[in-house]
């Protein structure tokens, strides 16, 4: 079976930046909104896509924690949103349609990696719920602005969908859970989560990517044990990257999403799995690289688009 999941040459590479991939673009006069913009990789994103012009609107879990972080940065707007609270993800939506504004881009760059179970909303698992079914929500809810816009919409996933696929049986571990495949699953959706709704935007315009940013530590790691990162062979005792040439910086762990973002390299694409700043090609069964097949089933990511809708009760394109 053919895939769309090919190398397209791009020039850029892993040690790419975001400014480099925005070079000679202008983005005055685009809107991006980017969730998580204030930490991290997000925040390195929010400040290369407001250098290019663009405004960026940041929602915030932490409000004053956001507005700190992104303090001197022109352009940029904070406003709240819990994306395990799917109250909070209404209310935020309502408020930004309430402006009439339309969006260009929108990166789901917020997530949370590897914590203790946790439950959420009506007992959900944390992580399927904050990486996925809050952005799932937040895209539905704001689809009139992105439908207007034709915009891109960038679903950050990670290389970590290798370690599940969707267990259908029991997405909400309420059966022997296991921090690290809970995160793979998560991630899974966001890759599925692209691909359909590629399928359902592309006729307004709008196109959907995914992709894995690279290895970085960010505050991501927070819920993971500083013995366990030296366990991982990720940094000594003192807290010492151990392989620097195996971690990205922050810069260029935010190329690939805003590449995604912005490229015209990728008009006319839509719906694949992308990693350092080109699409990536499918994974073989001991590659650690590459995506997954079950991430990218047409078949498999209807049927999460479907579970999604029937869990948060929201879908902009419902009959």
């Amino acid at each position: 079976m053919s895939t769309p999941q090919h190398k397209i040459g791009s020039g850029f590479g892993a040690t790419s930046t975001a400014d480099d991939v925005l070079q000679g673009l202008d983005l005055t006069g685009k809107l991006a909104l980017v969730t998580g913009g204030y930490s991290g990789l997000g925040l390195e994103t929010t400040r290369a896509l407001t250098k290019a012009g663009a405004q960026v609107v940041v929602p915030a879990r932490r409000r004053a924690t956001a507005e700190e972080a992104l303090a001197g940065l022109d352009g940029v707007e904070v406003d709240e949103l819990d994306l395990g609270d799917l109250g909070s993800v209404r209310s935020f939506a309502e408020r930004f349609l309430a402006s009439g504004r339309v969006l260009d881009i929108v990166i789901d760059n917020a997530g949370i990696m590897a914590c203790p179970e946790t439950r959420v909303g009506p007992g959900w698992e944390a992580q399927f719920a904050t990486n996925h079914l809050g952005h799932f929500a937040l895209v539905n809810r704001l689809w009139p602005a992105i439908a207007a816009g034709g915009a891109r919409v960038v679903s950050v996933s990670s290389r970590a969908h290798h370690f599940s696929g969707i267990r259908w049986e029991d997405v909400n571990w309420q059966h022997g859970y296991d921090k690290w495949q809970a995160y793979g699953q998560a991630k899974t959706a966001n890759v599925l989560f692209a691909v359909h709704l590629d399928r359902l935007g592309r006729d307004s315009g709008v196109r959907a990517f995914s992709l894995h940013p690279g290895g970085i530590l960010t505050p991501l790691q927070r819920h993971i044990p500083r013995e366990e990162m030296i366990e991982r062979g990720w940094i000594d005792k003192d807290g010492n990257i151990l392989d620097p040439e195996g971690f990205k910086t922050p810069q260029q762990g935010a190329a690939t999403q805003v590449w995604a973002a912005t490229s015209p390299q990728l008009d006319g694409l839509g719906g694949v799995y992308l990693e350092d700043c080109d699409i990536a090609e499918p994974a073989t069964d001991d590659a650690t690289s590459g995506v997954k097949s079950w991430a990218t089933d047409p078949a498999q990511a209807s049927r999460l688009w479907d579970l999604s809708a029937e869990l948060t009760g929201v879908n902009a394109f419902a009959a």
